[in-house]
């Protein structure tokens, strides 16, 4: 695993009016702070992806439909540099992601409908001075293709 990134399992708990999943609280082990909580779609097939924040930490977690969360360590000195990291959230495995600074992160819509994913972050958004670093989703920088692997 990348260094510094965290996974939380999330546990939802049903009854006959609905489910309760509680995602990230200012008690957990893998809180940080709070910056803001925004969600973002991904349709299915669509990459969105790559970026990293040189600020903030952010806490991935989908609520509907599935995503295949894609990590990238290009840190010069981590322990970890090069290494590339898979993680598949949503309804059928409820996990929280938490993605450190400076780690290009990008994900792909992998379920049938449209996947929401939820993530709170432990700064608000910029306008002025947005701390996202970006690269294309098919860069040849990053060492990953986003294509399915049926094994």
């Amino acid at each position: 695993m990348i260094a510094g990134v965290k996974v939380k399992q999330l546990k939802a708990i049903s009854d006959e009016r609905g489910r309760l999943m509680e995602m990230l609280r200012a008690d957990d082990d893998i809180f940080i702070k709070f910056g803001q909580a925004y969600m973002t779609t991904c349709y299915p097939g669509v990459v969105k992806g790559w970026h990293y924040h040189k600020k903030q930490l952010d806490n991935f977690i989908c609520v509907k439909g599935m995503i295949k969360l894609v990590l990238f360590d290009s840190r010069e000195k981590s322990k970890t540099k090069g290494e590339v990291n898979e993680f598949f959230l949503g309804e059928h495995n409820t996990i929280l992601v938490q993605i450190p600074k400076n780690v290009y992160h990008g994900f792909k819509g992998i379920s049938e409908t449209e996947a929401v994913i939820i993530n709170c972050s432990t700064m608000p958004y910029n306008p002025k001075d947005p701390d996202e670093y970006r690269l294309p989703a098919h860069t040849k920088e990053i060492p990953y293709e986003w294509a399915r692997k049926d094994r």
